[in-house]
């Protein structure tokens, strides 16, 4: 197991739109988290994480995001995708293992291949706890509340904070490391999520995302804001 107990994880990533998008930034990005005392970083496309692993020999979860209309599923769906993750130099390779179609082979013959084929852990992003039981069932190294609230089962639940309800189901039911992740965006949260169990805690935006953390403050500045 590569995440360590306790490990804050730091999702660097930045879409097209965002200035910060590029191998460049996101590598400059996951050294300032390391600097800052990050065991592990996610991140999206080989470009970015061959950077990434150029510059840090931290825990590194590879992901690739890869958008289609016609499924739900954009997470790492296919095994070429995870292949590819893995030789850019991820040892982790993270997957949407909800229940939503894919196009693709099944998750259950996509963990077992990345397990087998590549030699990775699997990080299996999930929504809901039968989805945590079944990714574990699959061999799943860690399942993580990555997708509660962006799910059409569980979308009431992103406008809520984290779903800290879930992790704790998941840390009563499964024997394998639990991570939280999706709207940890205070100190405060992470530190609860830790309370509750959660082996490691995954946070985006709130570091690694200046734009929108700018405006958070600035609409916290508008007349009548507050």
């Amino acid at each position: 197991m590569l995440i360590p107990k306790g490990a804050l994880v730091v999702s660097c990533q930045a879409r097209a739109d965002n200035p910060l998008h590029g191998p460049v930034h996101m590598a400059a990005m996951a050294q300032a988290a390391e600097a800052g005392g990050a065991k592990g970083i996610r991140a999206n496309g080989v470009e970015d994480v061959a950077a990434i692993r150029a510059v840090t020999r931290l825990p590194l979860i590879g992901i690739m995001k890869v958008w289609d209309d016609r499924f739900p599923v954009y997470i790492t769906p296919g095994f070429d995708h995870a292949a590819q993750i893995a030789g850019a130099g991820a040892q982790i390779v993270g997957l949407d293992a909800t229940a939503r179609p894919r196009d693709g082979e099944p998750v259950e013959r996509l963990i077992a291949r990345i397990r087998r084929e590549l030699g990775r852990e699997v990080f299996a992003d999930i929504a809901t706890l039968d989805e945590g039981r079944t990714a574990h069932a699959f061999g799943a190294t860690y399942v993580a509340t990555t997708l509660s609230g962006y799910t059409a089962e569980t979308e009431s639940r992103k406008g809520a904070g984290p779903d800290l309800d879930l992790l704790s189901a998941l840390v009563a039911a499964l024997p394998v490391p639990i991570v939280a992740e999706g709207r940890f965006d205070t100190p405060e949260l992470v530190a609860e999520a830790f309370r509750r169990g959660a082996h490691a805690v995954v946070v985006g935006t709130a570091i690694t995302n200046p734009r929108e953390i700018t405006r958070k403050f600035v609409r916290a500045a508008q007349p009548g804001s507050v």
